[in-house]
């Protein structure tokens, strides 16, 4: 498959693979004489860690810094490939008949988990048209080593209909010679780039105006690349940051400048953002729909730098944002969940993974989220039906009844009470506190269904109960081992809620039903303790 390199001379920086396995990169961090062995030997600091033996120093002996303790190694010439060029890896990947190895890798996997080998129907057909490059609308090339793009007037003509071309994992990092390979494949609109070590600097670029979408995962880049390459990718639609280690996005250019203006997906996943203010950066992009954040480090969301402004006062930030993924970041409060409510578009939110998400750290139930979200149509990957957000915003009205603070106390803490009590007719039954002793206890009955799920617990019937929203869950626990005569089990209380792929757990002993968000015709299930 590789390039034979055993004269070859390497230099330092270069980008390599293992001669036997091109999913094993790294660059070269020095070249020469290693004590106690005799000649010259090529030091690579791998991308894995756990692919080299150690940090850059043997035998207490210094040579280059290693990214971690078992990063590096030391390496003979004829053991490493320098790579090879694009059409070699099209010759590779479309030209080369498969092997039988390769054969007996295609497989599915049977109800048992046995593999059971599969025969692609009409699969020379789709190999023969695959090995006339002319015909190639998509090349997958991933870990093939390239290289060198091999960039040739002739190339435009050999992939005349090429539109997505994936190179994830190789050797790449010269970003003239990636400009010059999109100005020679006019058809191509989809770039990925992703795993490979792309240089710092971004000089020289044409304007790539039929590039829509751009991967660059992993690759290393930060913002300051971003900005010098947005300038040359007028037309861009979605680009894709996973994994960079960003942290901070410079300001965007003025107003008048319209790169980035058609931009729509921005994938920033898996960074170091933990400051909103670096966020609201972004907000004036006037197509951006789709934001993704998850895995960053950020905790708290606000609609402004200035905190005092009002959003009235400024332009809508994110005029077209209708999706932003915030999941697994470290948001906590209720304030920052209301201040999703001032992008006017904005219905399809995750924050899944997040500690207000997370009743067991002081979060909230679904319900209170579906609530306080005026426009949410999709939290955290499942729809929200006009069903379940009548009933949420009715179970979180009653819920906020129930605990005992004033007007003014509620208007801080509940920004959408008095709208959501009006919109669904709501009276305030803490008015009625003065009536009878029966007729409130009455007023303040729910009727709930009981499920046993625990293992040990055998087969039961579930029941329905009509019990007052004040007890606790304690209690609650109490009277489901009598309600269905548990012996020598421990419950633990899961809320089923509608539209929630898993239940939530009942752990907090001293809340209420109503704190935790149980309401008429809640289901509760009852497991056992682990």
């Amino acid at each position: 498959m590789n390039v034979e390199s055993s004269n070859e001379s390497f230099k330092i920086g270069q980008r390599v693979h293992s001669l036997n396995d091109s999913r094993r990169v790294g660059t070269v961090k020095y070249v020469g004489g290693v004590e106690g062995y005799s000649g010259t030997w090529i030091g690579v600091d791998w991308d894995q860690d756990g692919d080299g033996k150690h940090n850059g120093s043997v035998n207490g002996v210094f040579y280059f810094n290693g990214r971690s303790q078992t990063s590096a190694s030391f390496v003979r010439s004829q053991n490493l490939s320098s790579g090879i060029t694009l059409l070699q890896a099209l010759e590779l990947r479309y030209r080369t008949a498969s092997t039988k190895d390769e054969e007996d890798e295609m497989y599915v996997l049977s109800a048992g988990n046995k593999g059971v080998s599969i025969q692609l129907l009409g699969g020379d057909k789709i190999q023969d048209k695959l090995s006339r490059f002319e015909e190639l609308t998509s090349a997958s090339l991933s870990y093939l080593g390239v290289s060198s793009l091999g960039v040739s007037p002739e190339l435009g003509s050999i992939l005349p209909n090429l539109k997505l071309l994936d190179l994830t994992g190789n050797l790449i990092s010269d970003w003239e010679e990636i400009g010059a390979l999109c100005e020679q494949l006019p058809a191509l609109t989809t770039l990925n780039l992703s795993s490979n070590s792309l240089s710092s600097e971004v000089t020289s670029l044409p304007q790539l105006n039929n590039i829509r979408v751009l991967v660059l995962n992993n690759s290393g880049v930060s913002w300051n690349q971003v900005e010098n390459l947005r300038r040359s990718l007028p037309g861009i639609e979605e680009l894709h940051l996973m994994g960079n280690m960003i942290s901070s996005i410079t300001s965007m250019s003025s107003s008048d400048d319209q790169a980035f203006n058609s931009l729509e997906l921005l994938n920033l996943d898996d960074n170091c953002i933990s400051d909103w203010s670096e966020v609201l950066k972004l907000a004036q992009l006037p197509c951006l729909e789709q934001l993704y954040l998850n895995k960053n480090k950020l905790s708290r969301i606000f609609h402004s730098v200035n905190s005092n402004e009002s959003p009235k006062k400024s332009s809508d930030p994110f005029p077209s944002l209708r999706c932003l993924l915030l999941g697994a970041n470290n948001i906590d409060d209720l304030a920052s969940i209301d201040a999703l409510n001032v992008f006017p578009k904005l219905v399809d939110i995750r924050l899944s993974d997040n500690p207000i998400t997370d009743p067991a750290r002081g979060g909230v139930p679904r319900f209170v989220l579906i609530a306080r979200l005026t426009k949410v149509q999709v939290l955290n990957g499942s729809e929200v039906r006009a069903r379940e957000k009548k009933d949420s915003e009715i179970r979180y009205v009653r819920m906020v009844m129930t605990k005992p603070t004033d007007k003014s106390e509620i208007e801080l803490l509940h920004p959408r009470f008095d709208e959501l009590k009006k919109r669904h007719g709501i009276e305030d039954e803490r008015a009625s506190t003065k009536s009878s002793g029966p007729k409130n206890m009455a007023s303040g009955l729910i009727s709930i269904t009981l499920k046993c799920v625990g293992p040990s617990m055998g087969e039961k019937p579930e029941l329905t109960k009509k019990l007052p929203g004040s007890i606790t869950v304690g209690k609650m626990k109490i009277l489901c081992e009598n309600f269905f005569k548990l012996k020598n089990v421990k419950p633990r209380l899961f809320l089923q809620e509608e539209g929630s792929p898993f239940p939530t757990a009942l752990d907090e002993e001293t809340s209420t039903l109503l704190d935790v968000g149980i309401c008429e015709g809640s289901t509760l299930l009852i497991d056992e303790e682990s």
